[in-house]
């Protein structure tokens, strides 16, 4: 019998501890529940075991830590992603120019693309700065409000340069917005 593709509910009995249940799935072994011996943990490569009625038969069986350590994976190599925000099209392939006061100085020229970048990726380390205070245990209720103030009070500042975005909804919003 192939021991590796069986599933929770699957009825066992096993030589040594007697008819059982799989009560769990490990990578190398079963949770059995055995009506004798109570739950006991058993390598699935036991040759004393013997199925009785198959359930959930799987060839995709995966442990929680298994799906933890591919889930951190992907969290780690996408981590970085930021969703796709569009410039407004009438920006396209313009430029930003910063002329000094003095007529003098050479001016700056900035591809308004990557300024605009930049404003998105400001926005979305906010975010994760604003998710990471939420989710702080060493910060007290009262100081999480007080922070979380502060950051909106960013996103008021930064409502200068929604002008630049396609879609409304991924504007900056500050207290008044927040508001209403």
């Amino acid at each position: 019998m192939e021991q590796t593709t069986l599933g929770i509910g699957t009825r066992l009995q096993h030589t040594q501890h007697g008819p059982g249940v799989i009560v769990g799935v490990r990578y190398a072994t079963y949770l059995i529940s055995f009506i004798n011996s109570g739950v006991k943990e058993i390598d699935k490569t036991d040759t004393q075991l013997d199925e009785i009625i198959p359930e959930n038969v799987t060839e995709e069986i995966e442990t929680h830590s298994e799906v933890e350590k591919s889930l951190l994976k992907i969290l780690r190599l996408w981590g970085d992603v930021t969703e796709k925000v569009p410039l407004g099209e009438r920006w396209e392939g313009g430029t930003m120019l910063l002329q000094p006061k003095d007529k003098l100085l050479k001016p700056k020229e900035i591809p308004i693309e990557d300024f605009f970048h930049k404003i998105v990726m400001l926005r979305d380390r906010l975010r994760v700065l604003e998710q990471n205070i939420n989710s702080s245990k060493n910060l007290s209720d009262e100081e999480k409000v007080n922070i979380q103030q502060y950051i909106t009070r960013c996103y008021g500042s930064l409502t200068t340069f929604n002008v630049l975005f396609k879609n409304k909804e991924q504007w900056f919003v500050g207290e008044k917005g927040g508001k209403e």
